[in-house]
């Protein structure tokens, strides 16, 4: 009776460790998708730069804002799935980052590459 027990104990400590290892992969994938965001707002900058004097000039505004504005998305969608995968796990002995850290993290991220994108189209590169 006290081996089924223990055994019983090992499974229970297992599938804890295991939902706290689910966790960690969580924040990765989140840190993974951030990252991607920033890419996608960098290739828009260096977009700008790199064609900022094409005619029209907006073109390369336009096709630089694009980029920025799918690196916003991925940002909003990374804290989405992010916080809802964190909202279903319960922690044991990891001890996670909070869902509202998530949030605010993504929500500057998104606040300021949309002030780069206000500023490209502020900015004349034409000089």
């Amino acid at each position: 009776m006290a081996d089924e027990q223990d055994k019983n104990e090992l499974a229970e400590d297992r599938t804890d460790w295991a939902e706290d290892r689910t966790l960690m992969a969580n924040e990765r994938t989140f840190a993974g998708w951030m990252r991607t965001g920033l890419a996608a707002v960098g290739i828009g900058l260096g977009f700008n730069a790199l064609f900022g004097k094409l005619e029209p000039a907006w073109v390369a505004k336009a096709i630089a804002t694009l980029f920025i504005a799918i690196g916003v998305f991925v940002f909003w969608s990374a804290q989405r799935n992010a916080s809802a995968v964190q909202k279903r796990m319960d922690s044991h002995d990891a001890a996670p980052i909070r869902t509202s850290n998530m949030k605010l993290i993504a929500a500057a991220m998104a606040f300021a590459s949309l002030c780069l994108a206000a500023g490209i189209w502020a900015i004349d590169l034409r000089q």
